[in-house]
């Protein structure tokens, strides 16, 4: 019996360690996330909180971080009681519907969240703050930790040789649950959210539903901008556009001449209808392409006009000088509280060629999207 209760007295010791670690664990929500960010509560019914782009961002990103823990808390075997993962969405009344999993590792490089009607009934919101979504699919970027390293790194390499996501399985596995979420609540109530390696499948698997008239809200914390086909699709188009100039100095035929400016507003035209958030910071080399103003070569930038007013994209920029790339490129500046957004150019020349595919289509129909 005395050994018994010894052992009982350990057992309990054991757990308290545990919780105290866990209590002042660095991912823990209320050791590193944001401060000053309310729970949803009545106030809302009266004035929504999510008709605030900051708060919008921080709460985006937050689930993000969620994703990170998901899989941290597979790696270190943490239970429903010490799991970090939860308490990033818990404040912000949502709920984990789905864990999207990678079956090569059982790594988890995604999670679907939903508005949990039931927690929000309980702090007395009746009714979901309009611009919150009914659902977000998150996908978080590269772990270099032993048990992901070898899928994330295969996927950084496969964007930064190709420029495309597309071959990878997370690739699909992310289509197919935005399909789900977009087909059972609507286009309109959905995002779709990720950081770095997820802010490019964001875009990738955002950009293939628009391509079929099915427009989801995205948010994209520095997504990668850097992939050897681009540096040499740079290196052809400014060749080619230095041809274009000796031509040009050459007496005209009869034949009709596309001009600079008409070339302009035609990579503009049907982006009105699908325009992802980018967050980008100015010293993080992983995603700062994306700043470079839209046009052709540097040398006759300042004479390119913005085109009609059309938006390739929303491009909020981060810039606090010299900055290291780790600091430059982590997910938690996104929600600090000095945080100063810069809203800076709507047509970036990379943003543009991303979505050049979308440029050359017909007028989507809008139609009710349906699982084979």
């Amino acid at each position: 019996m005395a050994l018994s209760n010894a052992e009982e007295m350990k057992s309990e010791e054991i757990e308290q360690q545990k919780f105290d670690v866990d209590k002042e664990h660095p991912y823990a929500f209320h050791v590193s996330g944001p401060r000053n960010v309310a729970s949803p509560n009545w106030r809302d019914l009266i004035s929504s909180s999510w008709k605030d782009g900051n708060y919008k961002r921080t709460v985006i990103a937050c689930f993000i971080q969620a994703v990170y823990l998901l899989e941290l808390d597979r790696q270190e075997n943490r239970n429903a009681e010490t799991a970090l993962a939860p308490k990033w969405w818990i404040p912000f009344r949502y709920k984990l519907v789905e864990k999207l999993i990678d079956e090569r590792d059982g790594s988890v490089y995604g999670a679907v969240l939903e508005w949990d009607r039931s927690a929000a009934l309980a702090d007395f919101v009746l009714i979901r703050p309009s611009g919150a979504p009914r659902a977000v699919l998150v996908l978080r970027g590269t772990l270099l930790n032993r048990p992901t390293i070898r899928r994330d790194i295969e996927d950084d390499l496969r964007f930064l040789t190709w420029e495309s996501l597309k071959g990878s399985v997370r690739f699909h596995g992310a289509l197919k649950a935005l399909k789900t979420i977009a087909d059972k609540y609507g286009s309109n109530n959905v995002s779709i959210a990720g950081h770095s390696l997820g802010a490019g499948f964001a875009l990738q698997v955002g950009k293939a539903l628009a391509k079929e008239g099915i427009f989801i809200e995205a948010h994209l914390f520095n997504p990668p901008s850097v992939s050897l086909a681009m540096s040499l699709r740079n290196i052809v188009e400014k060749a080619g556009y230095a041809w274009s100039r000796f031509m040009s100095m050459l007496p005209s035929g009869s034949e009709n001449q596309v001009t600079t400016e008409e070339a302009v507003k035609s990579i503009s035209l049907g982006l009105k209808q699908w325009v992802p958030n980018l967050y980008v910071n100015n010293s993080d080399y992983i995603c700062c392409s994306y700043t470079d103003p839209e046009g052709i070569p540097e040398v006759d930038k300042e004479n390119i006009k913005p085109s009609n007013g059309h938006l390739a994209a929303k491009l909020f920029v981060l810039s606090k000088g010299n900055q290291k790339f780790l600091d430059a490129h982590k997910l938690d500046q996104w929600w600090s509280d000095d945080l100063e957004l810069q809203t800076a150019i709507h047509n970036s020349k990379l943003i543009s060629r991303q979505l050049k595919s979308l440029h050359s289509l017909p007028p989507p129909q809008q139609k009710q999207f349906r699982l084979q």
